[in-house]
């Protein structure tokens, strides 16, 4: 049996609440050296566990922990293109759709459906791309990613994925969360306080945001929720310090720092005796981790360590910010014990209000920047015999129209809308199927036609990867057991190696 990960306290009577705010005013208000440590902890929330420099506690809550059952995939790396990809123009090939390109959309495929920018009758769009079947899966692809067709023998395509949501805040949350409401613990929180970290010294989730804007659903796409906050994810920097706070305070050196950390030690020691509430251990936890990770972060984070190879394979650039260094910072991190790495993308909203969001030239310059690391990430983690127990997970959090944008339907620039009814999604490593694609979608690419995947049952799928029922890890919230896929959500076995 994996350890106890039983429902825990929830809700702290309001007096020790207030004796326990009294009590760190108190100690800011008497040692304000003590501040940066503050800072640097509160990255991660207010919570944790194990003396700084020294090995972790028993009861520390990133301590390793088994699975329910053995499983295939120990870590995940989660690529999101955020703003949603066009997938009939990327892997979903549609010939019949492109035959009749300019037609009215038949009022049966309308009937009954909502659409964010569409009045009147719209256009069908068959793709403009050229389509080949790749490796020797056959696994559809087009001419936008072509590093891609050299690993497509990895790639395990999910082609039917369906959501409840054509918003992209409520369906990133309810990709990422299980909810379209802000408030619930995100996928890397649940892996991490079912499963833990294996480096002590480094957060157990991490996250890295490219193309310069952060995701629609904002921090609570990694938020840990009503989960105790060591378990949200860390978001970190590809320029300047790589976590705020990370450095020591001016006239404050490393000595001091960890005198000042074994004091809060103590301090926040005395209160769980006197309390007794699990927080106060998880705030413990949290100070030291940021001590350990003054020293493990930088040293993770710095890819000038790769060889000239390594970077000119994925694009990367040392010093810049981009997706390809991304994708090398996401192996570097996995590699060193990290147990969920999540890198977001923007700039994937191709409504075709604009020629950066045209689904010809647009979608080649934007792939280039995702085609090329992606397929290098892959290489490497098989080269380093990594791929066989790390997930690779690619997404966009709905899909897009087969008709034309209604807002730019008389322009030249081609785009499409949001459409949550159908669209693709592929993971490759750990347990999955190699050169493999799942489900179909009808000839027009409306509505799924064979093996629907619900969002929920592609997060089951994932938590089975990583040998959890996903109905059995629970947390105790306000009188009731929470899970990451709600009360729904089946395991998509037809995808499992």
């Amino acid at each position: 049996m994996p350890p106890d990960r039983s429902p825990r306290a929830d809700d702290m009577n309001p007096r020790l609440a207030s004796i326990q705010a009294q009590t760190r005013r108190q100690f800011l208000g008497a040692g304000s050296s003590g501040l940066g440590a503050v800072a640097l902890a509160s990255l991660l929330g207010d919570t944790s566990s194990a003396r700084a420099d020294r090995a972790p506690a028993v009861d520390d809550p990133l301590a390793p922990r088994k699975p329910h059952f053995p499983a295939k995939a120990k870590r995940v790396i989660y690529l999101h293109m955020s703003g949603s990809p066009p997938h009939l123009d990327l892997f979903d090939y549609k010939p019949e759709l492109v035959k009749r390109t300019g037609q009215d959309v038949p009022d049966s495929f309308l009937k009954g459906r909502r659409f964010a920018f569409t009045s009147g009758v719209p256009k069908l769009l068959g793709t403009p791309r050229k389509y080949e079947k790749r490796g020797k899966g056959g696994v559809w692809m087009s001419d936008a990613v072509p590093k891609l067709h050299e690993v497509a023998d990895e790639i395990c395509m999910i082609k039917s994925m369906k959501t409840d949501e054509f918003n992209h805040a409520p369906a990133e949350l309810l990709l990422f969360t299980g909810s379209a409401r802000q408030g619930r613990p995100g996928m890397g929180s649940w892996v991490t306080y079912g499963l833990g970290t294996e480096n002590q010294n480094l957060p157990g989730f991490v996250v890295l945001i490219s193309s310069g804007v952060q995701p629609s659903g904002g921090a609570n796409d990694w938020g840990n929720g009503f989960l105790p906050s060591v378990f949200q994810g860390v978001q970190c920097r590809t320029k300047g310090d790589p976590v705020l706070y990370v450095s020591d305070p001016a006239g404050m050196d490393r000595g001091m720092r960890k005198k000042t950390i074994d004091a809060l030690h103590d301090l926040n020691d005395l209160q769980a005796g006197e309390l007794g509430h699990p927080e106060t251990q998880t705030r413990i936890a949290q100070y030291e981790l940021a001590f350990r990770m003054q020293t493990a972060v930088p040293e993770v984070m710095d890819i000038t360590k790769e060889t000239k190879q390594t970077i000119e394979d994925y694009g990367a650039s040392p010093g810049g910010a981009s997706f390809a260094n991304n994708c090398l910072l996401a192996r570097r991190l996995v590699q060193k014990g990290v147990r969920f790495v999540q890198l977001f993308d923007w700039g994937w909203d191709f409504h075709g209000t604009g020629p950066g969001e045209d689904i010809r030239d647009g979608l080649t310059k934007k792939c280039a920047t995702m085609d090329k690391p992606i397929a290098a990430l892959i290489r490497d983690l098989k080269r380093l015999g990594m791929l066989d127990d790390t997930l690779i997970v690619w997404t966009g959090e709905f899909g897009r129209t087969p008709f034309r944008e209604g807002r730019t339907a008389g322009g030249s620039v081609l785009g499409r809308d949001h459409y949550p009814d159908c669209y693709c999604a592929w993971m490759a490593g750990a347990g999955v199927k190699h050169g493999y694609s799942h489900g179909e979608t009808d000839d027009l690419g409306f509505s799924v036609a064979k093996d629907l995947v619900h969002v929920h049952d592609f997060q089951a799928t994932l938590m089975h990867l990583l040998g959890f029922d996903h109905t059995k890890l629970t947390y105790r919230f306000q009188g009731r057991d929470y899970r990451l896929t709600d009360v729904h959500g089946h395991v998509v076995k037809d995808v499992l190696a």
